[in-house]
Formats: C-alpha cells, sequence, structure tokens
C-alpha cells in the first residue's frame, strides 16, 4: 500500500495536538539556532521521539525546553523496534530525528519509513540543516550536478574500488568522512582520481568552521600537521570536461597496453579522461587483437 505524504491540518494550529504519523525533523548541525520555528513547534507538540542516542537528544530537547519520552532508534535497533514505532504511530505522533542533521540521510531510517507508508501511516518531513549541503555550497566546487555517497570504506581496497565505481560520474562527488581516517581517504583520491580539485569541510556552523579547498597532497601535508576531529564533508571536482577523441582515447589505450593488461589499461584511461571504464575496456579489447 502507498500512503500518500501531506501536511496535517494540526500543524496549522498549535492548539490543538499533532494528528498521529510519522514527522521527521533536521535538527542542528553545529549552531543551535539553526533549528525552525516549525520544528520547535512539532517537537514541542508531539507524542516522543525516536532519535540515535538519547543523551544527544535530550540535551537539544532540554536547550528548547521540551521534555517527551525519548525512544532509542539506531543502527542496531531490531526489526521488532520497527514494528513497535509504527504501531505507536498509528494512533501517536512520532517524530524521528537523527543526533544532527537531516534524518535518512547516511543512516538507515529509511526502512522505518517504508514500514509506515506500508501500514498506512501518514509521513511528514521537515526541511532543515544538512552537512553535505552546507559543504557543497562553502566548496567552491561545481554544484549544478552532484552525487552524495555517503562515508567511504574504511578498509583500503574497498575504499579505492568505491573511488573506482564513481570515477566516471560527471558530477561533484559527496562522502561523509572522520579526522582519523582523513588522510588515508586524501591518498586514495590522489591515487585513483589524479588530477581532480578536493575539499574538506568541517566544523560546520561551528565557531572553527573550515572549508579548504586544493590538491589532495596539499591537504594532507595541512591535516598532518593538524590533526582533525570529528565528522568531516569530503567532496571531489567532477573529472575534466574535456572530451577525449577517439584518436586521443585509442593513443592513450596503445601506450598503456604496452604494460598493461586490458582490464588495467582501461582503468587508467577512464582516470585521466572521465570515460566509461566498460566501454574502455571492450576498445582495449578490440586494440589489442588487432
Amino acid at each position: 500500500m502507498t500512503q500518500s505524504t501531506t501536511q496535517t491540518s494540526s500543524e496549522e494550529n498549535p492548539e490543538v495536538p499533532l494528528s498521529p504519523g510519522l514527522y521527521i525533523v533536521a535538527t542542528p548541525i553545529g549552531n543551535l539556532g539553526d533549528i525552525t520555528m516549525r520544528s520547535v513547534d512539532v517537537l514541542s507538540r508531539c507524542d516522543g521521539v525516536a532519535c540515535e542516542d538519547t543523551r544527544v537528544t535530550g540535551k537539544l530537547l532540554k536547550h528548547l525546553g521540551i521534555g517527551k519520552p525519548l525512544w532509542r532508534y539506531n543502527d542496531h535497533s531490531e526489526e521488532r523496534d520497527r514494528a513497535r514505532l509504527v504501531q505507536t504511530m498509528l494512533d501517536r505522533a512520532v517524530v524521528l530525528v537523527s543526533d544532527a542533521g537531516t534524518p535518512l540521510i547516511s543512516d538507515p531510517g529509511y526502512r522505518l519509513v517504508q514500514d509506515a507508508r506500508e501500514a498506512g501511516v501518514p509521513v511528514t518531513s521537515l526541511p532543515g540543516p544538512c552537512a553535505a549541503v552546507v559543504g557543497l555550497t562553502l566548496s567552491g566546487l561545481p554544484n549544478d550536478k552532484f552525487l552524495f555517497a555517503g562515508f567511504l570504506p574504511s578498509k583500503e581496497q574497498a575504499r579505492v574500488r568505491a573511488l573506482e565505481e564513481v570515477a566516471s560520474v560527471d558530477a561533484t562527488l559527496v562522502f561523509y568522512e572522520t579526522g582519523p581516517r582523513l588522510a588515508k581517504s586524501l591518498q586514495a583520491i590522489g591515487t585513483t582520481l589524479p588530477g581532480r580539485t578536493v575539499s574538506v569541510a568541517r566544523e560546520l556552523t561551528k565557531m572553527f568552521e573550515e572549508c579548504r579547498t586544493d590538491t589532495p597532497n596539499s591537504l594532507i601535508r595541512h591535516y598532518t600537521e593538524s590533526p582533525p576531529k570529528g565528522e568531516i564533508v569530503l567532496m571531489i571536482g567532477p573529472p575534466a570536461r574535456h572530451v577525449a577523441s577517439e584518436v586521443e582515447v585509442d593513443t592513450l589505450l596503445r601506450e598503456a597496453l604496452q604494460s598493461d593488461k586490458a582490464s588495467q589499461a582501461a582503468g587508467k584511461v577512464a582516470k585521466a579522461t572521465g570515460l566509461d571504464r566498460k566501454t574502455l575496456y571492450a576498445r582495449a579489447m578490440a586494440l589489442r587483437s588487432e
């Protein structure tokens, strides 16, 4: 069953309780002043709040002067926890928040929304802070098209594979990263996506907000001297927009085939041109058989 998502009439009248359903509320990523008036209103009139960490959300509600039941819902929650929340939404107004920013962005909350819609529960989403969007607007990188891909894998080979998969995407790439892993990710970007411009945004909306846009090597040097803390928005500029001709592509492939297998040659040329690796592999195989 598909449930339409419409704003409930009770949201228009602060004197009455909220209608039953699921309310997705974005919370500040640093500066508490970024909470919206509508979010405060919904939090103050809901029946309970599902959150990643009750301590984090408890501090926010205390700051807002709001007291509500808090129910833990995070990566480790079981299916029965989700079912219990959906059952509660049938006759009560439940708010879903993350520790910071917009829920469902790089977290598993979408399963709760799926189950709520299938159960016929009205779903309302309130716009608000999102670290990926804030970082992108600060970076100076092209933002007419961008791809948000969550966190890069923590293991080296998986990280490289993840970068290779999006190497040909003609858009700014946006990832989340942590301070301790930043240098390794920058190293992988420099090797896997050579020639790209990279931006690192951290401490967003806070006193020491910072956004640096440079080459991977320059950023590695800076953050080696000044190790970053906390969560980071890591952005990679799109590949060069120069479109290589067929003659140029064949020349690059022939040069690479002198020392590499067809798959390796295709990978190198894909990185250099931003062209599709599978197409280049097929062409490399054809050239090798000539």
